[in-house]
This record gives C-alpha cells, structure tokens and sequence, in this order.
C-alpha cells in the first residue's frame, strides 16, 4: 500500500470511505424487478446487514491463509444463495500455493463434501471449483478419523485437490435431522506458515475495501437469478447446472431453482418421483433474496427422511399460507411471504425425473382432503 493511502487510514478517510461505499448496496434493495410489500423490503435491508456481518468475518476475521480457521458463510441467521436448511456449513480461507492439513473425525452427517474453490461474489464473479471430495472418498481410521491432505500437487492417500489460483474451502455436511445428528468436527493447519498472526494496518486497510464489493455483488447476483426464474413462476425445471457450479454449487448435487408466487387463497402443489439411486433429496423455500424461510420457527423444507410418500412412492408437497390438513402431510408455510425462491436438490442422483407443479385454489383443496 502506498504511503498516501496509509494516510487515510491514519487521517479515518478509510472508514468515511467505507461508510459512504456501502450506501451503494442498498440500491440491489429497490433495483426493478424486486418485489415492494413491506415484508419483502425489509428482508432486504436485513439482507444487507446480514451480508454486512458475513462480509467482515469473511474479509476481516478469517482472511488468513497462513494461520485458516473454519468459520460459517451461511447459518440460521445471516444465508446466501437458496442456502440448504439440512446443511451445516463451514468456509476456510487458503492460498493455493500452500499446502494444507485437514483433520476430523466422521460425524452422522448423510453427505459431505469438502471443495477448493477459486474467487467469491465480489463484482457478481465466479466460484470456480477446483477440487472435490466426499466423505466415501477417504480413507478412516478404526475410529473414523481421517487426514486429508490440500495441494495444488497430487499426494498419496486422502488427497484433496487444488490450484494456484484456489483462495477458499467450503464444506457441506447434510444431514437427515440437523438438530439431533452430530457434526463432523474439523481441524485446518497451513503447511507453509509464513509470518506471525499480527494485524497489519496496510493489509487491513485492502481487506476494508472488499466487504463492500461481496456485498454488492451477491446481492446482485442472486436478484439477477430471481429475475431469470421469473420467467417460470410456480413451475420447477432443472437450472442450468453450470450456472449453479459456478456460484459454488456442489458437482454431486443436481439443482431445480425456481420463482413461487401465491396469493393468500391459492396452494403450489408440487410432484415428482424421487429418483431410484439418489443419496438424499430436499426441497426448500426462499424468500425473494434466496435466503431459506426461517426453519427454527417455520416447516419450510422437506428431505428424503422425512417426507411422507404416496402409495407408488411419488412425493407431493403442497406449499399454501395456512395448513391444508392432515391430508396434506407435506404442507410447507409460506411464512407470511407472497413470492420467493425455491429449489429442489438431488445428492448423487443417477437419474432427474421432471417435476410436475399446480397452483389450486386452497379452499377446494382443503375441501377434497377433508371429503
């Protein structure tokens, strides 16, 4: 950093600067095209504080390569991106011209992966994978412990992959009840140390000036793709794949995003036929800022483990403002929101049935499961 730029700094026109920068992200919040009922508008605001929280840790707390720890992107209170109710998350910091260890112990997660990933939302950009692995990828110990080695150089044994270029880890672990099933615990170290973990004014002063640009672009990415899904309101066709994968989608994941909307008396009933060889299944609902309906309060997701089948094994879930009735086991709340996103997964799936979607009027369907 040059000395007139550690100057602001030591003069405060760093933080005025960053002050008057963060104005700009509440413009993703009116932009055309987002929806104006209060609700929606001040999730958004909460969106932005939320991104706000999450930025700093990203940017600030968690930024070192050489010393990672892991930490949370997404979690029940500050979400990104259609984030998945069954997963717990966990981000790391890297250098892709280090090496690293990972260290844990198998928990009772259904799925996890662990990726290499290059780049973030900053300025709407890609999260380029880089290298994948699950959990049947390793090799345990008696106890289930494992070693997984990270390098951009191929290793013996349980290797994960990387680039030069990769700068980030993000960790998926899904689970059948999230609440009651214990988490795989993890442990990073950087193989090639550099320094000592003392905070540097001039590295400080960089890092300030990126919470604002991941702020800005993944709220403006993520309304972009609600703009593109409103060309298919209340339907639920498979996303474009690469699209997804570029925005950190897992590679074992298959993805049907969507747009929903409903007036008060009207129900989304939603079928399809789960595939025959898939890991596990859940289907989700969003706000408008594809951040998932509050699950601590609301029944807004359903998985493989606890959604009621038909007869013939098809899944019908109905998503309506107020409960159908015991007819309807697979009743989703809305939650009070008018519109949203929300999106259907597949983990490790072998085939993609299409899924079929209604919107009825929610008085006659009450009436057909009570007759």
């Amino acid at each position: 950093m040059s000395e007139p730029d550690l100057e602001s700094l030591r003069s405060g026109q760093l933080w005025l600067d960053f002050c008057e920068s963060l104005k700009s992200a509440g413009a993703e919040i009116l932009a055309a095209g987002a929806p104006a009922d209060d609700l929606s508008r001040a999730e958004g605001f909460r969106y932005l504080t939320r991104l706000l929280r999450l930025s700093l840790e990203k940017h600030l707390e968690f930024s070192d390569p050489f010393c990672p720890q892991f930490y949370s992107l997404s979690h029940e209170t500050a979400k990104i991106g259609n984030d998945n109710p069954d997963n717990y998350y966990q981000n790391c910091a890297i250098d892709g011209r280090c090496s690293y260890r990972i260290t844990g112990n198998a928990g009772q997660a259904e799925y996890l992966s662990i990726e290499t990933k290059a780049g973030s939302f900053a300025g709407q950009g890609d999260m380029a994978p880089t290298g994948h692995v699950t959990l049947d990828d390793l090799e345990l110990g008696p106890g289930g412990e494992f070693e997984l080695l990270v390098s951009a150089t191929p290793q013996t044994g349980n290797w994960l992959p990387m680039t030069p270029e990769s700068d980030n880890i993000l960790v998926r672990q899904t689970f059948r009840d999230r609440r009651r099933e214990r988490k795989v615990e993890l442990q990073i170290e950087c193989l090639d140390p550099h320094g000592e973990a003392v905070l540097d004014p001039a590295q400080f002063a960089a890092q300030l000036g990126k919470v604002v640009p991941f702020i800005n672009g993944t709220a403006g990415l993520f309304r972009q793709w609600m703009l593109g899904f409103a060309a298919h309101i209340n339907q639920l066709p498979p996303n474009d794949q690469q699209m997804c994968l570029r925005a950190g989608g897992d590679p074992a994941i298959y993805y049907h995003n969507s747009y929903w909307q409903l007036a008060p008396d009207e129900a989304l009933v939603i079928e399809f036929m789960p595939p025959q060889e898939c890991r596990t299944w859940n289907f989700q609902l969003s706000n408008f800022w594809m951040e998932s309906l509050d699950y601590r309060y609301h029944r807004i997701h359903l998985n493989r483990s606890n959604a009621q089948l038909a007869a013939d094994g098809r899944v019908r879930i109905v998503v309506a403002g107020r409960d159908p009735g015991a007819a309807f086991p697979n009743w989703l709340s809305t939650a009070g929101h008018e519109c949203g996103a929300m999106l259907l997964r597949y983990v490790e799936a072998t085939d993609f049935p299409s899924v079929h979607t209604q919107v009825v009027a929610l008085d006659k369907l009450i009436a057909e499961g009570a007759a």
